[in-house]
């Protein structure tokens, strides 16, 4: 059986769609269940998941809740409250396919060696993309991923986003659960906790692959492309990788120091590019990332 867990904090706005989508899938209703855990929502999330509910009796769906504030310690609840033995995360503002499950549903059976895998994210845009995005900032902003039509492992350094992941449940019991240090938390925009725990299944050699056709749609609104949430997103990247690597030693940390010199090297390079080939805006933003994620890694 599969769980589709859906963690959610004040997104009324597109839990019906995205509820709406997943029913609309060609996974046989027996096959999975819907589990929303409601991170301490104040708006009509839960009225809109009771419509939903009577709408689709087939569907087994389940409403929680988790009143620890954060994205992982939502993430957490679902991982208890989850009858399947597969389970897969879907962000709360984002749309799927109608073979969505049922593409991770059969990878899963068919390959017993395969622990976790993700799939693409194509973001949908409530107003535009603007001029100034590059495929750097659209993986940033907005998740977008795409790495072919086969399926593969991940490029180095690469994993599975975390609205677009799906794991076997016994992962969580031989790495753990999500850190509740890390995540998001209400309006906080820290992350990492996803990275932490592909490192700890790349530790034990756990297969994490790519998959082509689960595909999920990341709505954007227009406050995502605006220069404050640029500023503050990209700060608490820095922020986040601070904490995840000095929790390990501070050896580690050293050596995202190190790596972050590298990718300055990087986005230099890419500036330059940008420059030259008429589009100074897409490089200076790659600069104004970079400072920031810097900051945030220097506690400045």
């Amino acid at each position: 059986m599969l769980t589709a867990i859906i963690c959610t904090y004040n997104r009324a706005k597109y839990i019906g769609p995205l509820l709406e989508s997943i029913a609309a899938n060609d996974l046989p209703k027996a096959e999975y269940e819907i589990l929303l855990v409601d991170n301490n929502c104040t708006d009509n999330t839960r009225e809109i998941s009771e419509t939903f509910a009577e709408a689709h009796p087939e569907v087994s769906f389940r409403y929680t809740t988790e009143p620890e504030q954060g994205l992982s310690a939502a993430r957490n609840r679902g991982i208890k409250e989850a009858k399947g033995d597969i389970i897969v995360y879907i962000d709360d503002d984002a749309l799927v396919d109608p073979h969505y499950l049922r593409d991770y549903a059969e990878w899963f059976s068919a390959h017993p060696d395969t622990m976790a895998c993700g799939g693409p994210i194509i973001p949908l845009y409530e107003t535009q993309e603007p001029e100034w995005m590059s495929p750097y900032t659209r993986a940033l902003l907005t998740a977008w991923m795409d790495y072919g039509d086969t399926p593969r492992e991940y490029p180095k350094g690469r994993f599975p986003g975390g609205g677009n992941a799906a794991y076997r449940k016994s992962v969580f019991e031989k790495v753990g659960y999500f850190n509740t240090e890390l995540g998001r938390k209400g309006n906080s925009l820290m992350g990492a906790e996803e990275k932490d725990i592909f490192d700890k299944m790349h530790a034990l050699g756990m297969q994490i692959l790519y998959l082509p056709t689960p595909v999920l749609h990341h709505i954007i609104p227009q406050k995502k492309l605006e220069k404050d949430f640029f500023d503050r997103w990209t700060l608490q990247i820095g922020m986040s990788e601070r904490k995840r690597t000095l929790a390990i030693s501070k050896t580690k940390y050293l050596k995202r120091l190190l790596s972050e010199a590298v990718k300055w090297g990087g986005t230099i390079v890419l500036l330059c590019y940008y420059t030259i080939s008429f589009h100074p805006a897409k490089g200076w933003k790659l600069v104004l990332f970079r400072y920031n994620v810097t900051r945030g890694l220097l506690d400045l």
